[in-house]
């Protein structure tokens, strides 16, 4: 994985959507040089913070990924609060579960498009190496383009919307399993969240969760509930659990983010690394960063979590 560089960050990118009540805009952040750069997909979660839900969200992240070599692009989805007010009687309202989906496969369609909008930026993406990575109910957004189903509550029928040319996943405290165990009081508001069945979520993901994200409001699980998308999808999977991190992860929606109840740069900056090394190493198989990472982060005297596979 390569040594940090000046990045370049730009929007919007303005694509029109047919049928999209709004235009799609994303901002992509990119290294100041290089070329062959493989892509991140980046979902945002909800949140009560106005604009982190939206592409000017996730900086520590997207800043960290861009600097090392990646390509990062974000969506503002149709959840987010600064469309609200555009949005609320629009069909799919208020969960947009199939459009924030859809969002990233018309990134990926038009992927040429957004390459030669970007000053500077032309020639240099590798449209074969694509990976994907969401907090929370981005997350879930995740999950379905890496293959789970996803019970559709109007029709019943079962969709899935899997993407084959994403490449390898990162899942940051998704949400879990449905079922007898989603039995929170938000459960009955947010019923599609317990709709996903993870069993066909064949691509390979990073699953990290923090050992003291509590999600009560949907489950009595406690934290392992969002293990779930390891627990119960196939393999080849990756589980990696933040020791005393929360749902905000030490605070990866934005820099200084009031909403982040358990701050903490150092675990963000370690998650970073983290999931950096693991996509880097499986868009690049033989790459040892993600061996690299693991043996710095994850062990010795002081580890930031711990690390698990199948």
């Amino acid at each position: 994985m390569s040594s940090p560089v000046p990045v370049l960050s730009f929007s919007p990118v303005v694509l029109s959507v047919p049928g999209r009540p709004v235009d799609l805009q994303v901002r992509v952040s990119v290294p100041a040089t290089g070329t062959g750069l493989p892509v991140i997909l980046l979902s945002h979660g909800h949140g009560p913070s106005h604009h982190l839900s939206s592409l000017h969200g996730y900086a520590p992240l997207a800043d960290f990924w861009a600097a090392r070599g990646f390509a990062v692009v974000q969506p503002t989805h149709l959840t987010s609060r600064t469309l609200s007010h555009l949005v609320a009687d629009a069909p799919g309202a208020p969960d947009f579960w199939r459009s924030r989906a859809e969002d990233m496969t018309h990134v990926l369609d038009r992927l040429d498009e957004i390459e030669k909008a970007v000053p500077q930026l032309a020639g240099r993406i590798d449209p074969a190496k694509i990976a994907l990575a969401g907090h929370s109910l981005g997350g879930f957004t995740a999950a379905l383009l890496l293959g789970a189903g996803l019970k559709d509550p109007d029709t019943g029928d079962v969709v899935h919307l899997a993407d084959p040319r994403i490449k390898a996943g990162v899942l940051l405290a998704a949400p879990g399993r449905g079922g007898e165990v989603f039995n929170g009081p938000m459960a009955e508001q947010w019923p599609i969240i317990g709709a996903v069945d993870f069993s066909t979520m064949t691509t390979p993901a990073l699953v990290v969760v923090g050992d003291q994200d509590d999600p009560r409001h949907f489950t009595d699980m406690g934290p392992d509930w969002h293990a779930d998308p390891y627990t119960l999808a196939p393999a080849p999977k990756t589980l990696l659990t933040l020791f005393e991190a929360e749902h905000g992860l030490g605070g990866i929606a934005g820099y200084d983010a009031a909403e982040t109840t358990d701050e903490n740069p150092e675990r963000v900056a370690a998650l970073a690394r983290l999931t950096a090394a693991y996509l880097h190493t499986r868009l690049h198989p033989g790459s040892p960063a993600w061996q690299t990472a693991c043996a710095a982060l994850t062990s010795g005297a002081a580890p930031v979590g711990r690390v698990e596979s199948k």
